[in-house]
């Protein structure tokens, strides 16, 4: 176990990979390319997809109107609002409009839109998003991403375990590197209907970013002394807000997320991938492999040797109960987490229905309170223990989560409180949800910058690369769990109600670490450090 820290340089060149990688999560995986994947690229529900009407024209059923009609201009609404939107477009004359009733008794109206110009791809756009039914294209990106993060539950203890014996951290952690980047570029080949190749690519280049972030965490353990490793996992948490925010800003030059401009946003994957490339050449310049590879026995191959450490480490677990249990934790916490990082934006622009300007506001926001929580939660946390400080940022996320699902109602109930009687001085609710993404930002990175450095104070450095391995296959075998059950949800009761079930992991991952017992960890730790 490391006794002082390393140089400066070196732990710079590690956390630069949290800057570069986080450029993939935030641009692919949360703010852009998720939204243009289930809005542009699926074909939904109603028979055409964002590229054609059918002739021009398509007919759908009008779902039941808010009771208060005023609530349509107060909160933005489309659900519930949609003939309000409609009319708008036939008085401007975008759109030919006709109203009959349905003739299965249920009282709700069929509308029957023609457009003007057929090849009005910003009305088109318009008609869609009014009425859009994006569940077919949620369920694709859960699965997509579920897919993805099976593979790294298959191979990633192994992995870890071959790292550890062959001292190759460096080279897994290239060619993690490598996979990445090669299949965000070709993304830009994704267009509309592509769905099966847009699942394919995401798949692969997911494992990559995933099965990459357990092999930079390996060489956590080597850069100081445990009581250092909370802030330096904080630190580089919080460098890699900022690697999300320029690269997505750089993106977001591209223009809106039209059909209309669908030919720039074909570079949303290559630029990112440009990206990534870049800012994650000092770690491999400055971090150094510490470990020493010890020869293969004979008629032994890392494959094998992999698995006989993975079966040594699975008897030893009960010497490593503590770190066991909170693995458990994580299960669910991450759960809750894989939800919020892949369907924020997504839920920001299908229930909320907020505009450009509101979705580049809470980008900015989220991405420097993430920050600034991953660095000042990294302080507490070699203060009061990374157990307590974990706890704090659960408690948290279930009350940021219920902020989520009720921001339309307590905006209204802020307008009536605050006495708000005109459009003018009302608050929308894209505006409250503002100060939902503070709070929830304040522990998108502490959570996991927490969980990164109990998992390295917890683990021998002759094991952190088999330890980590086992963190990312808890992790993702927890985010499976979440995007599905979320996938899942959403088709039965709609994306708002389906977001409380994050609520529900993140209180049972409390529940949970009341059970782990941080120094006895961490003597468990050096108990078997060298093995």
């Amino acid at each position: 176990m490391q006794t002082k820290r390393a140089p400066i340089r070196e732990i710079i060149g590690w956390a630069m990979f949290d800057f570069a990688n986080s450029s993939y999560t935030t641009v692919i995986i949360t703010v852009v390319f998720s939204v243009i994947f289930t809005k542009l690229i699926v074909v939904d529900q109603t028979g055409f997809s964002p590229g054609t009407l059918k002739n021009g024209e398509v007919s759908f059923t009008l779902p039941e109107r808010v009771e208060e009609k005023t609530q349509c201009q107060e909160e933005g609404l489309i659900t519930g609002c949609e003939l309000e939107h409609l009319q708008k477009l036939s008085n401007a004359n975008k759109i030919s409009l006709v109203i009959t009733p349905t003739t299965d008794g249920t009282n709700l109206n069929r509308a029957t839109v023609r457009l003007s110009d057929a090849g009005d791809t910003e009305t088109q756009s318009k008609v869609r998003e009014i009425m859009g039914d994006y569940k077919e294209g949620n369920l694709w990106w859960s699965i997509a991403l579920s897919l993805s993060y099976l593979l790294v539950v298959i191979t990633a203890p192994i992995f870890g375990a071959i790292m550890d014996y062959s001292a190759s951290k460096k080279k897994f952690l290239f060619a993690s590197y490598s996979i990445t980047i090669v299949f965000t570029a070709l993304l830009y080949f994704v267009h509309p209907g592509a769905i099966y190749l847009g699942v394919a690519l995401v798949l692969l280049s997911n494992f990559g970013f995933a099965v990459g972030e357990s092999f930079v965490s390996s060489f956590l353990p080597d850069l100081g002394p445990p009581e250092d490793l909370g802030k330096i996992s904080g630190y580089a948490w919080g460098l890699g807000y900022f690697g999300g925010l320029a690269s997505t800003i750089i993106v977001t030059l591209l223009g809106a997320k039209t059909v209309g401009n669908f030919n720039n946003l074909l570079f949303v994957g290559p630029i990112t991938a440009i990206f990534f490339m870049i800012a994650a050449i000092p770690t491999f310049l400055f971090v150094k492999e510490r470990g020493v590879s010890k020869p293969l026995p004979p008629g032994s191959t890392y494959l094998t040797i992999g698995f006989k450490r993975l079966g040594q480490t699975f008897r030893e677990l009960k010497d490593f109960r503590d770190l066991a249990v909170f693995m458990i934790s994580f299960f669910f916490a991450y759960s809750g987490l894989a939800i919020v990082i892949s369907f924020a934006f997504i839920y920001g622009a299908q229930e909320i229905h907020w505009s450009g300007q509101t979705e580049i506001m809470m980008f900015i926001i989220t991405q420097f309170t993430a920050a600034g929580g991953a660095v000042l939660f990294g302080f507490i946390q070699d203060k009061i223990g990374a157990i307590k400080t974990f706890n704090i940022t659960l408690v948290i996320w279930v009350i940021g989560v219920l902020l989520i699902f009720g921001t339309k109602e307590f905006t209204v109930f802020l307008n009536n409180v605050l006495g708000h009687a005109t459009p003018e001085s009302m608050w929308k609710a894209e505006h409250v949800f503002l100060f939902v993404g503070c709070v929830a930002g304040l522990c998108l990175g502490a959570t996991q910058s927490a969980s990164r450095a109990l998992v390295g104070v917890f683990s021998p450095e002759s094991k952190s690369g088999e330890f980590f391995g086992f963190w990312g296959l808890f992790g993702k075998l927890a985010a499976i769990f979440g995007l599905l059950i979320l996938g899942v949800l959403q088709t039965q009761l709609g994306l708002k109600t389906a977001i409380l079930v994050c609520s529900v992991f993140f209180l049972t991952a409390l529940i949970i670490t009341l059970f782990v017992n941080e120094k006895r960890g961490i003597a468990a730790a050096k108990e078997h450090e060298g093995e």
